[in-house]
């Protein structure tokens, strides 16, 4: 039996979260019961996602209902569930999806212009023709101003797929085109008793820089409206309420209508019986047709509304940052719309328009008509760099890895969630603002750091341990890198469309700003695994920050820094100003091992998509040469045997096939998996032996290089955690264990230690703090003090490194000061010599550290 508890709030319009098992303890078809904290037995929808090497359940999903949500819950393996008593429902007629949540019912056509034709609650429909819309320019918005000829067109849906059908949660899949361009895929979310559907849109970039602009991209819907106009209702959110408004107002009228209908009419009731001194002249009132939410930055957004085309908006009081929701309807019932970070997402809007006609229309923009159209070509004019030598001078000074054509956005993608909620009334303003509240942070069950630690899931980590002055100074110092990000998130405004998620790579503290402007140091793109830091930090300590934090970096990462389609589908992006400006197209940036975590703990489909792009991720190595600009050799990639690196390569590979093989039972990945052990173990030099030649056929590597070859990054892109991952494994490789720490001794052993057991000594050795977790690893599985009282030096004082020298081991007194100075929009808050390379490799050092050596600290 497993307690579960809310990650920060409940959620009541149905949830789906998942549970690790430890090895063993749970058969592959074994059912799932689920119960509140006072026994009351709860339906409960459940299937596994990942399983153990023996078969048993890894990792479990399950969903519940609509319902009140209780405190906490407990799930039990091997009972069954209690059954469901208003089950959602999948019903195939005619070319019709008709699914019901016994609430709300969307009738969904095979193929077509709507992702739904209708939306009904009970006998009554709400809203039809639910669509998605894009604007097209063939050339950008003028710096000047002006007008630019746009063309709008409607997403055509081309399949549906049903991947669930119930009884507690369905799942509907459409896949199409916004027009001729854009492929998109929409996962509707139904959940039994919910009034509320979740909509997950993601787009794939498909377009030409030079003459493809997208001006506006939105889901837009109809909404059946049959109340007098002064019965209906327009909700839209501000910064800490909703304007509250009626399409005809009875307020601030000269003659007073009666206060109950003033009342009744701002709380959303029927406004009743009105005084006849204003009865007989409502046609004298205007109405409000059309209303628009313009958030075009984080920090504001306008209101305006008109009575119809042709008229002037008015303005209304504005704001700095929206919820993203809205309502439109009647007494009789409306649609609630929004999108989740709204703000976060800029540029957005929210439209009604028609709302004094018998059918409104609403839009919730995921990027505003308002805003520029949406620019992707690439940030310079490459200056030059026509050759490799030309490039890798550039290297030199901005450290931007530039190449002719490669800064290409066609085939990144943008994830967007919508909510699209049937009522039969007009919320009151409470529930409204719950509605708001809820989507921007979904409920989420989650089981404890304690019970996550016991389920023996990725690989060697520790909870909080304060034990000691030495552990305690460290858990402060990882509160303070979390902190520092999330308040520099904010301070730096790391938001907007294609920004929101990412962090900044390196600080510039002459102009006291991140260097947002300078090739390879602006935005971070998973560079020294920052996303690994955070999801163990959360791991550790269950702190719903740091998973909302870790979420954004997951969605951001997983979508825009990788390649979803084209020739480099299957590849990230290595940091750059733009998110897909680097030429270093890389699997060590598209990395299974960053979206497992979240997959798993919320058993997200689209996540599952990204990890099934890399079913077979040794064939990208067909695509580019990751080291073609500074080979010494004739090597060209060649698809019967493939160059591959042993660190950051192999590690993103092995990810990618343990993930496959735990998944989907993939029996290729799990060979090509076990196989590649097995050869690493075979080498001479084992991991040191830096890279091996793959056979694609086989996905064996040949066994007879004879070489010593040390990078620094080999250790930073997930290869510690997915070794310690598998070891743990007890997969019974030989020689794997052996070659991996051999290599976790080596590195920042004595040249005299080195040269004694593999006849040289090691160069490139750098990054000494981040690779001191590699020295205790090896300590804590081999128990030997000695090693682990070095591990401790390594990583306490600042020693060694041949390349690069950590700031922050060289800052004793980490500290925020306050800077004003001319270069600044504001005063700032710094942590000198704080970057995202500094953060990831001293927390995820910290982490491994504390969990690897702790117990050859006690009194340090």
């Amino acid at each position: 039996m497993t307690a579960l508890r809310w990650l920060d709030r409940p959620g009541e319009q149905g949830v789906t979260w998942g549970v690790p098992w430890p090895r063993g303890t749970v058969e592959r078809d074994a059912p799932f019961a689920l119960a509140d904290a006072d026994g009351r037995e709860v339906p409960v929808q459940s299937w596994v996602t990942a399983t153990w090497p023996d078969g048993s359940v890894k990792w479990s999903a399950h969903a519940i209902g609509a319902q009140p949500a209780a405190y906490s819950y407990r799930v039990e393996p091997g009972r069954e569930p209690a059954a469901a008593a208003t089950p959602v429902t999948v019903a195939h007629e005619g070319g019709v999806l008709t699914v019901s949540t016994g609430v709300v019912t969307w009738a969904i056509e095979e193929s077509g212009g709507t992702l739904a034709r209708s939306i009904s609650r009970g006998s009554r429909e709400i809203a039809r023709d639910v669509r998605l819309v894009s604007l097209r320019q063939s050339e950008p918005t003028p710096d000047e101003g002006g007008a630019v000829a746009r063309s709008e067109s409607t997403g055509q849906v081309a399949a549906v797929t049903v991947e669930q059908d119930g009884p507690l949660r369905a799942v509907v899949r459409l896949e199409g085109r916004h027009g001729d361009w854009l492929p998109f895929t929409v996962r509707l979310y139904f959940h039994a008793g919910a009034e509320q559907v979740r909509i997950m849109h993601t787009f794939v970039w498909d377009g030409d820089p030079e003459r493809d602009f997208l001006a506006g991209l939105g889901l837009r819907a109809d909404v059946v409206m049959r109340d007098d106009l002064h019965d209906r209702h327009v909700r839209l959110a501000g910064s800490g309420g909703f304007l509250t408004e009626a399409v005809r107002g009875l307020t601030g009228l000269r003659r007073d209508p009666g206060e109950p209908a003033r009342r009744a009419q701002v709380e959303g009731r029927p406004a009743g019986e009105i005084d006849p001194e204003v009865a007989g002249r409502l046609h004298l009132i205007p109405a409000w047709n059309d209303y628009t939410l313009d958030q075009s930055s984080a920090d504001g957004f306008t209101l305006r509304k008109r009575t119809a085309p042709g008229h002037a908006w008015v303005t209304i009081p504005s704001g700095t940052r929206s919820a993203g929701y809205g309502y439109v309807g009647g007494v009789s019932g409306g649609l609630g719309f929004g999108l989740r970070d709204f703000w976060r997402l800029h540029p957005t809007r929210l439209d009604i328009r028609n709302a004094a006609t018998d059918l409104a229309t609403v839009t919730v923009w995921m990027w505003s008509p308002s805003a520029p159209a949406m620019d992707v070509r690439f940030y310079h004019d490459g200056m030059g760099q026509d050759t490799f030598a030309e490039q890798l001078e550039g290297l030199e000074v901005t450290y931007e890895d530039y190449e002719p054509g490669f800064g290409d956005a066609h085939g990144v993608a943008r994830t967007h969630e919508l909510t699209l909620r049937a009522h039969d009334a007009t919320p009151a303003s409470r529930a409204i603002a719950e509605h708001a509240a809820a989507m921007d942070r979904p409920g989420l069950l989650a089981v404890s750091p304690s019970r996550m630690r016991e389920a023996g899931v990725f690989g060697v980590w520790e909870l909080p341990d304060r034990s000691t002055p030495a552990h305690a100074e460290i858990e402060d110092r990882l509160d303070f890198l979390f902190d520092l990000y999330v308040r520099e998130r904010e301070q730096r405004r790391w938001y907007g469309f294609w920004d929101y998620g990412d962090v900044m790579h390196t600080y510039d503290p002459d102009r006291h700003t991140w260097r947002y402007d300078v090739g390879g140091y602006a935005w971070d793109n998973s560079e020294l695994s920052p996303d690994l830091w955070l999801w163990l930090q959360y791991l550790r300590t269950g702190r719903s920050d740091v998973f909302r934090f870790a979420e954004s970096m997951t969605r951001h990462t997983g979508e825009v820094d990788v390649y979803h389609a084209g020739r480099w589908k299957g590849l990230g992006t290595r940091h750059n100003v733009q998110h897909w400006g680097c030429s270093c197209k890389q699997l060590r940036i598209s990395n299974a091992a960053y979206r497992r975590f979240y997959y798993y703990l919320t058993a997200d489909e689209r996540t599952g998509d990204l990890l099934d792009e890399l079913s077979t991720p040794e064939e990208t190595f067909v695509v580019i040469d990751p080291t073609r600009k500074v080979r010494e050799d004739v090597y060209t990639p060649d698809p019967s045997a493939l160059s591959v690196g042993l660190g950051t390569d192999w590690g993103s590979l092995a990810a990618a096939w343990l993930t496959r093989w735990e998944r989907h039972g993939d029996e290729r990945a799990r060979d090509r998996l076990l196989g590649t052990m097995a050869d690493i173990g075979a080498l001479p030099h084992g991991f040191l032996t830096g890279e091996a030649r793959l056979d694609l056929a086989t996905g064996r590597f040949d066994t007879s290089r004879d070489k010593i070859s040390v990078s620094h990054l080999s250790s930073l892109f997930g290869l510690p955690e997915m070794c310690a991952e598998l070891i743990a494994l007890d997969l019974d490789v030989p020689g794997f264990e052996q070659a991996w720490l051999q290599y976790c001794r080596l590195y920042l052993a004595t040249p005299e230690l080195q040269e004694a057991e593999v006849g040289e000594r090691l160069s490139g050795i750098s990054l000494i703090q981040a690779h001191s977790r590699l020295t205790a690893y090896a300590a804590a599985r081999t128990g030997d003090a000695e090693l682990a009282a070095w591990a401790w030096r390594k990583f306490s004082v600042d020693e060694g490194d041949q390349l690069n020298r950590n700031g922050l081991q060289r800052q004793k007194d980490w500290r925020l000061t306050p800077v004003d100075g001319p270069h600044v929009l504001s005063p700032v808050r710094e942590a000198p010599f704080v970057s995202t390379n500094d953060a990831s490799q001293y927390g995820l050092a910290a982490i491994h550290n504390l969990a690897l050596i702790g117990k050859h600290l006690a009194g340090r």
